[in-house]
């Protein structure tokens, strides 16, 4: 994704990469404080060390701000997603506990929650789903794989159907929570044979 036009981030320094990172920290901590439609110039900046003229300079444009920012959300995300993973040996197990760790994020987040889905309406209405079908992808490679390790059958297939469900789950989540073994019990039925 570029930030800056052609060339110019090239010839950033390393504090100057440093600056346009603190922004990036900064715009993450509002939107999911905040969501979307907070996220604004003059909000970013409350919320960091560095003042809205030098967001303008480093980010030429608010929206690919925004983009960075819910990637390194996502990035996260996943990272964490992955660092539960590791912990299990047995597949179905890693499996159960990245599904629960990824709906409780959401749960103990709700503002996270609206902001991806926010995001996500933004960019289809601008037409410009690029940067957002980068973040659904990486989080079905991550079901793909662990689907995968349990063994079933078209592994990628599953994954996109759970993410979908997944994503239903998280706003349904917010109108009536139930517990995990619930949901569990409908995702066995949805993808494990």
């Amino acid at each position: 994704m570029t930030v800056l036009p052609p060339g110019r981030r090239d010839r950033l320094s390393p504090n100057q990469l440093a600056k346009q990172e603190q922004i990036v920290d900064a715009a993450r901590k509002v939107l999911v404080r905040d969501g979307l439609a907070g996220c604004t110039a003059r909000s970013i900046a409350d919320a960091g060390p560095l003042t809205k003229s030098a967001i303008h300079y480093y980010f030429s444009d608010i929206d690919l701000l925004i983009d960075r920012a819910v990637a390194a959300l996502v990035t996260d995300f996943l990272t964490e997603l992955r660092r539960v993973a590791e912990k299990y040996d047995e597949p179905r197990e890693r499996l159960w506990a990245v599904l629960e760790t990824y709906l409780d994020t959401f749960a103990e987040h709700p503002n996270a929650a609206f902001a991806w889905f926010e995001y996500w309406v933004a960019v289809g209405r601008a037409d410009n789903v690029a940067a957002a079908e980068v973040t659904l992808r990486s989080v079905i490679e991550l079901l793909t794989d662990l689907l995968g390790d349990v063994g079933i059958d078209d592994p990628r297939a599953r994954a996109r159907a759970l993410q979908s469900y997944l994503l239903g789950a998280v706003v349904q989540q917010h109108v009536r929570r139930r517990p995990f073994a619930v949901l569990r019990e409908e995702i066995e039925l949805l993808c494990l044979p």
